[in-house]
């Protein structure tokens, strides 16, 4: 059985319910309820059916994948749920040797990033997320380096100010950076309304709202020399969605113009690559022949676009559209010319 986030979600409530002292015996329809308006913030059961309710009954009771056995029972007195053992919980459920496995590979994947003063609040989140599980405290698997090797996280300047930043943005302060691009030999002082910050490529980047420049702006944390969190207020601007602010984007470059269309022709060896690990989220498969196949995306013609599409070589021909086959073109004629 693959567990859907939302039966997990609606199993938690369901055992909160029927462990509060407080308010015993609910009905079914008020487990139905409350599950509706944490989920979808409304309690009209347009998403969850009383029967989603019973259905949840007999995989707590009964599935063995779960592994719960919770003993619902039904009171015909107070006509309503309650567990017949008071002291039972789904959160003293013992874990399976795969469950431990799995959490331990998941505890060293987040200490790879471990030299970042950030995530250096992993380790002891994970020691009491061990200690709450009875697992072994001893967080890194000696193992684990013979088993599996990760990609270094690297080492540059940058990383001291992602707690400040992530701090300034889920509290809404604004934030003074001192700002060195990397053509100037000055510093510059910036104030920034922060919205975002976004990881691409083992670097970090805040996007936010600079009053001077009338709109967005991104800024990479390596060059940021100094910050400091202002006792100011900001507002989000109306219409910034950090979900779609980098739909069209190919990597970390964000551009007001319109999308464009890419059509590539690929050879055929570079198709399990592209199929298993897609260039973009908006990559679409359009037809194969002898020659190769044929994909689509929808992005803007950026830098990094661009330096992917070389990246290729021979592999790859630009189709559509006409601006940045050119571009492509003319690059690797200067390129060729240097030979």
């Amino acid at each position: 059985m693959s567990l859907h986030k939302h039966a997990l979600i609606r199993y938690r409530i369901i055992d909160s319910m029927l462990r509060n002292k407080y308010k015993p015996y609910p009905t079914l329809e008020e487990i139905r309820a409350k599950c509706e308006d944490s989920l979808f913030g409304s309690d009209w059961g347009e998403h969850i059916s009383v029967s989603t309710i019973e259905k949840d009954f007999r995989a707590m009771r009964t599935d063995e994948e779960l592994g719960f056995f919770a003993p619902i029972k039904f009171s015909r007195v107070y006509m309503g749920y309650y567990y017949k053992d008071e002291e039972y919980t789904i959160h003293s459920i013992p874990l399976k040797s795969e469950d431990i496995d799995a959490i331990k590979f998941a505890s060293n994947t987040l200490m790879n990033f471990r030299e970042s003063p950030m995530f250096a609040q992993f380790r002891f989140a994970i020691e009491k997320i061990f200690d709450r599980l009875n697992i072994s405290s001893d967080v890194q698997d000696e193992r684990i380096d013979k088993i599996v090797q990760f990609d270094s996280y690297p080492n540059y300047p940058g990383k001291e100010f992602l707690q400040n930043l992530y701090t300034a943005i889920k509290d809404y302060h604004q934030t003074e950076i001192l700002y060195k691009r990397f053509d100037s030999n000055e510093s510059k002082k910036i104030t920034v309304h922060p919205y975002l910050l976004k990881e691409y490529k083992h670097r970090w980047y805040l996007i936010g709202y600079v009053q001077q420049k009338r709109g967005l702006a991104t800024y990479a944390l390596d060059r940021i020399k100094d910050l400091n969190l202002l006792e100011s207020d900001f507002i989000v601007q109306p219409g910034f969605d950090p979900l779609e602010f980098f739909k069209y984007s190919f990597g970390i470059t964000q551009v007001d113009k319109e999308f464009f269309k890419v059509i590539l022709r690929f050879s055929s060896a570079q198709k399990g690559y592209l199929i298993t690990q897609p260039l973009h989220t908006s990559q679409r498969f359009i037809s194969e022949d002898e020659k190769g196949f044929v994909i689509g995306l929808e992005v803007y013609l950026t830098y990094e676009l661009i330096e992917r599409v070389l990246s290729y070589g021979e592999d790859v021909v630009v189709l559509e559209p006409k601006e940045l086959r050119e571009i492509v073109c003319n690059r690797l004629t200067k390129a060729i010319e240097q030979y």
